[in-house]
């Protein structure tokens, strides 16, 4: 299951990443805090539906969610910034209050079965190990480069969680300080130049700070979205292509401090800015390594995503219990 903003998408997978059954339910449909109960029943009715609507047998070996959020110690949800909010103009609400047992709930509907929970990057990180490209690999790094930035970090093949559950969140180091503002509330975090939203941001303080022409002038910010910017630059477009050196020289820094942190064999780019292949691929490399430890230079794959597509999401998130059932 992956839980997202506007809609939680679900479904039946093996092993092997094949997908039987798929279905979806709106999140949007839940803004509010006591929105929720109603949210999970609706869920696991469609939950109970489709697991219904296999036409052979099998055996529910468990349930993987992904979440913003989502804390994989405790099986919560907390404190989203985008799901379950308060009602507008109730004053000072306790943020307490938004903590999420979802994965208790979900477990009491169906019981027996394992429900685990992490949040969306680790559950990329962890469908990259199982399905993609990191198998075999005992230390890497995944960056997903969506609206925000996320990020998985496994050491000696086992994911880095941290004593509360929210280790990982190299999005959220300051790369700029007094930098652009950032929705966690503070400035110059990494996403805010590295993501679709980042790249958006770039180009217009670029088309404001120069003349340089642009099929991109002529775009509102509102109807902007990163898939312009890169039909722009595979069109040779000026501003476009300064947009991506800008953003691979900040993704690019950041990573050759990560190597030096965590030495990695192999890092993977993963979400729709990745999709721009070279555009960001070759800067962020470049930089990556001008600014690299020279003990760490020329070591460290900089790599796409093996499960980029549409199922990427529902995989990472089943990959959560093919790993658990591994250890037992």
């Amino acid at each position: 299951m992956d839980i997202g903003g506007i809609n939680t998408a679900f479904g039946m997978v093996d092993e092997q990443g094949d997908l039987y059954a798929e279905s979806v339910v709106s999140t949007r449909k839940y803004p509010l805090i006591d929105d929720y109960p109603a949210y999970v029943a609706e869920l696991c009715d469609a939950m109970h539906a489709m697991a219904g609507s296999l036409s052979f047998e099998y055996e529910l070996a468990g349930i993987g969610i992904g979440a913003p959020n989502a804390n994989f110690h405790r099986g919560t949800i907390e404190q989203p910034t985008n799901l379950w909010k308060f009602r507008p103009g109730e004053g000072h609400p306790d943020e307490s209050r938004r903590i999420f047992p979802l994965a208790e709930e979900i477990g009491r509907s169906f019981p027996g079965v394992p429900v685990l929970m992490t949040n969306d990057a680790n559950a990329a990180t962890i469908g990259e190990m199982v399905y993609g490209h990191a198998r075999g690999m005992r230390d890497f790094v995944m960056v997903t480069l969506g609206t925000g930035l996320g990020s998985g970090f496994v050491a000696n093949g086992e994911m880095i969680y941290g004593h509360d559950g929210f280790a990982g969140e190299l999005g959220h180091t300051v790369v700029e300080r007094g930098g652009r503002q950032c929705g966690c509330g503070r400035y110059g975090c990494l996403e805010t130049y590295v993501s679709a939203t980042g790249i958006k941001r770039t180009v217009f303080e670029l088309m404001a700070r120069s003349n340089t022409p642009s099929r991109l002038r002529g775009v509102a910010f509102d109807d902007f979205d990163s898939s312009m910017i890169s039909a722009a630059a595979q069109q040779g477009d000026l501003l476009a292509l300064e947009a991506f050196r800008f953003t691979g020289e900040m993704l690019g820094r950041a990573l050759a401090d990560v190597v030096a942190l965590t030495s990695p064999e192999a890092i993977f780019l993963f979400g729709g800015l990745s999709k721009a292949g070279k555009f960001l691929f070759d800067p962020t490399q470049w930089y990556m390594e001008e600014n690299m430890m020279s003990v760490f230079k020329n070591k460290v794959k900089l790599l796409p995503s093996g499960i980029q597509g549409k199922n990427a999401a529902i995989l990472g998130a089943s990959a959560l219990i093919w790993q658990a059932e591994q250890h037992r």
